[in-house]
């Protein structure tokens, strides 16, 4: 039981259910990262982009749907730095791992629909997307937030239902994408400009500088795929079930198409327990093989 005395006041018990329940709404208000959405060049047209949506992703969206409808091939241009991005992560390591995670992400969703060929063989789309600001994750304020989230979760009582604990709202990273997907004409079909920071309820701390930003590269993938596959906008809520080669490939099976294993494979169970308790994502991820052809 918790007690709180205000001005003149008398004093005035809360259970710690009312407590636990009111925290994440506080913390979800004040504990996000910001991320401005701004274009910096890197599509070949902006003039499609309609105006900015969006509360916990920002996004600007261009969808040419009857341009898509007859697509049955795609390709991934290997997701680039924008100028002054890469300055922002210090290890080569860090930014080629989240660049790869993000592809990967992307390759797996679009199989979905499209038959994945390799960078650089003839397809009837190929998408590029260029990492245009990333806002590092602070390691110290990440371990103990970290500590505190893992521990907390010990801490309350075990009659308390539906309690998550929250993660501290400091030192919080976030990640911003320009990509776009154009056809064997160079004609623009679909377009995002993208920008999310962590948030408290979502994301967990990493110890990682690229902590945040590897997550959210996954969230970026899942937000433009959908719009490649349904040739549309999104809904605000997804309630698609997962495929079955999506699950495989998510546990770190084999993907749908081999081209996809030019991103390595997910680092499945293991990483989303070195997720839980904010292990750096480098831990678990596994490197990509080079595609063998013949």
């Amino acid at each position: 039981m918790f007690s709180f005395r205000g001005f003149g006041a008398s004093p005035r018990r809360f259970p710690l259910r009312d407590l636990s329940l009111a925290l994440p709404v506080i913390v979800a208000i004040s504990g996000c990262a910001s991320v401005p959405l701004k274009d910096v060049g890197t599509l070949t047209s902006y003039s499609n982009l309609g105006a900015p949506k969006g509360t916990l992703s920002k996004k600007r969206i261009y969808v040419d749907g009857q341009g898509l409808a007859a697509v049955k091939t795609a390709s991934i241009v290997p997701t680039t730095y924008g100028f002054g991005a890469a300055s922002r992560v210090k290890s080569q390591a860090d930014r080629s791992m989240v660049s790869n995670a993000l592809d990967r992400a992307l390759c797996v969703a679009l199989s979905d629909k499209y038959q994945m060929v390799p960078a650089g063989q003839p397809a009837d789309i190929t998408i590029r997307s260029v990492i245009t600001n990333v806002v590092p994750t602070n390691k110290m304020a990440a371990g103990i937030a970290t500590i505190v989230t893992v521990g907390g979760g010990f801490a309350i009582p075990s009659d308390v239902p539906f309690v998550s604990v929250p993660r501290l709202p400091i030192g919080l990273g976030g990640l911003a994408v320009e990509a776009e997907a154009v056809d064997s004409e160079g004609v623009q079909r679909a377009a995002i400009v993208w920008a999310r920071g962590a948030n408290a309820i979502q994301d967990n701390p990493r110890v990682s500088q690229v902590g945040d930003a590897y997550g959210l590269a996954s969230k970026f993938a899942s937000a433009f795929s959908r719009i490649l596959v349904t040739g549309k906008e999104p809904k605000m809520l997804d309630i698609s079930l997962p495929t079955r080669h999506g699950v495989q490939s998510w546990l770190g099976g084999k993907p749908k198409y081999p081209a996809c294993e030019a991103f390595g494979r997910a680092p499945g169970v293991l990483g989303a327990i070195a997720a839980n308790y904010g292990l750096p994502p480098e831990w678990t991820e596994k490197k990509p093989k080079p595609l063998v052809t013949h």
